[in-house]
Parts: C-alpha cells; structure tokens; sequence
C-alpha cells in the first residue's frame, strides 16, 4: 500500500515540471495573438548597465524574434553618456528630466549612442545568431527633428540641439524588418526648419518620443519603455499607489502632476496610444525577463496604457474589451492631483 501511494505521488522534479508546461501554456494565447506583429521596445535604464540585465534583454528580443513577433528596438544611452561627458570633463545639465545637449555635448551624445552603445546592443543580440543591424535616426531619412525646448515651472527653457520628432519614413526599418531581421535604432536625427529644409545638424532626440512616434508610424501592436521603476505611480513614492492599467483619458489627467522624470515617458505612451498603437507599456528594466513577463503573462508587470477617455479595458489575450476600471486608478487618482 505505501509503495502505491508513493508511486501516485508527484515527484518534486515531475511539479517543477508541471510548472513550466503550465507558464508555456499561458504564453500560447499570447503568442498566437501577437505573432506578425511589430513591437518597439525602449531600451533604457539600469538593462542597459547591469551586464546580466544586458544579457537577459537580448535573450527576451531574441525570443520575441523566434516567436513570429517583430520587435524594433529603440535605445537611448543616458548612463553611458554620462559617463563619457564625466570623462571628458563636459557639465551635465537636466532641465524637467531633459538633457541640455551643446554643440560640444552633441559630438559626444551620437558618438556614445552610434558608436557604443547601438553597437554593443547589436553584438549582444547577435551573440544568439545574425539577427540585428544597427542604424540611426539619419540612416535612411528615418526620422526628421525641429529643435524644441521645455517648459519648467511655467518657464520656457531652450534645451540647446535636442530635437522633437516630427516625420518617420519607415522604409528603412520596413526592409530590415522584411529581411527577416531585427532593427536596433539610435536616438539621433537631421534637423529641418520650419520650411522643411534640412539644416545639416543633428539633434539629440529624446528616446521615449522617438519609439513613440516609430510605433506610430509601423502601426505597432505595443511600445514598451523600460525603466528603472516599478510603473507609474499615482502617489509617488508610495508603492502602494502603482497603476498597473489606466486609459489615455485618465493619463492626460495625471501628466501634471506627475514626476518631472516620468513626464517625458508617459508622454511617449500617451502619443504612441494616440497614433493608434493597440497599448503602451512602462515596464521595470531592472527585472530579468520583464519583457516576457509582461507580453506573454496574464497579469502582465508594470503599468499599461490603453485607448478611451474613462475605464481601461482588461488584459485579455483575445483583444476583449471588459469594461472593467482597474481599482488602482479609482482608488489613487485623486490623489495625484
């Protein structure tokens, strides 16, 4: 009698098992809902110092690759940046969670970004097979800035040679993209005038409103940012306050109150749901994996941003729409403001 019952019994390995078939079986909707499309994905924050976090990034844009889905990948380079203007004696200066790019800093800032940090991307991911080629926002007429500045406490300030987006010609991305291959895009980009001529300078263009305006414009399924903060907050710093789905009509609401350092991409979010990208996404960089957690998982992780003016709709991997207004944002709305 006992040895029948140990025999009915699971193993600890055959559970461990069951385990990963059960995760596997939760990615299947998931997959055979996103496979064909195209996602951008931010690259930014703590992934792109923490060496395991580089590591996992490339595996999850590989996996997403292998999957049928086509990521397009979009990095800016702060800490790297940083690094380098430290190096070589140049002041950083932020003003409402920009940075002030001089004509000397610009030299820097498309080195760092086209030279080390694009390339580092593109070994990392093709350390798993031929998969990405790395480009610009100048290779190809990508993308057209007009310079732009900021407004601080009710102040206009002049941020130097950063550059709004204003056009993408996805041409370039379309044919790395038909070529089976996996697009990694450097946030710098030509100046044009307000006539629309080029200036012959190139601007640093924030990375969040550069993958925004390219989600738009490949009519991405989702964008995803990566940063170094669980979502956003209602309350901050409260951690009990994060909102993990909000529509845009609600997060056109919070903007002012927000963070200086998380305007900039919920903003991205706000303008890619806006040019008809299915859903936008801020998502903890510091998580390994947290691209597949939160593509390929029912909960998903951080904090999603949906189109409609009042409750957001359910997470649901058949495109469903439950008018279900996530608590969150009833309960720590009104906190904010």
């Amino acid at each position: 009698m006992e040895v029948t019952e140990t025999q009915q019994r699971p193993s600890a390995s055959t559970l461990r098992a069951q385990d990963k078939a059960a995760t596997l079986m939760e990615a299947l909707p998931w997959i055979q809902r996103f496979a064909g499309t195209t996602m951008v994905i931010k690259y930014g924050g703590n992934a792109m110092v923490n060496e395991t976090m580089r590591r996992a990034f490339a595996e999850d844009i590989v996996f997403l690759h292998h999957v049928g889905i086509h990521p397009v990948v979009v990095h800016g380079g702060g800490p790297q940046i940083n690094a380098m203007l430290e190096r070589l004696g140049i002041e950083s200066d932020f003003r409402g969670g920009l940075r002030v790019t001089t004509p000397e800093a610009m030299d820097v800032v498309r080195m760092v970004l086209t030279g080390q940090v694009g390339r580092e991307l593109v070994g990392l991911i093709n350390s798993h097979g031929p998969y990405a080629v790395g480009l610009s926002g100048e290779d190809g007429g990508l993308l057209r800035a007009v310079r732009t500045g900021t407004v601080v406490d009710g102040e206009e300030v002049d941020l130097g040679l950063v550059g709004e987006v204003t056009a993408v010609q996805p041409g370039a991305i379309l044919d790395i993209l038909q070529a089976g291959r996996i697009p990694v895009i450097s946030t710098v980009a030509p100046e044009y005038d307000v006539d629309g001529a080029a200036t012959r300078q190139v601007l640093n263009v924030n990375a969040d409103s550069a993958a925004a305006a390219l989600a738009g414009a490949l009519g991405a399924s989702k964008l995803v940012i990566l940063t170094d903060v669980e979502g956003l907050y209602a309350a901050w710093p409260d951690r009990g306050s994060l909102i993990s789905s909000l529509t845009t009509g609600q997060l056109r609401e919070l903007l002012p109150t927000l963070q200086s350092g998380m305007i900039p991409k919920m903003t991205a979010c706000l303008q890619a749901v806006e040019a008809g990208v299915e859903r936008a996404h801020i998502v903890d960089g510091r998580l390994a994996h947290s691209m597949l957690l939160e593509t390929f998982t029912t909960a998903g992780i951080g904090t999603q941003v949906v189109p409609g003016p009042g409750a957001p709709v359910d997470r649901t991997a058949d495109g469903t729409a439950n008018e279900t207004l996530n608590e969150n944002v009833d309960e720590t709305a009104g906190e904010a403001s």
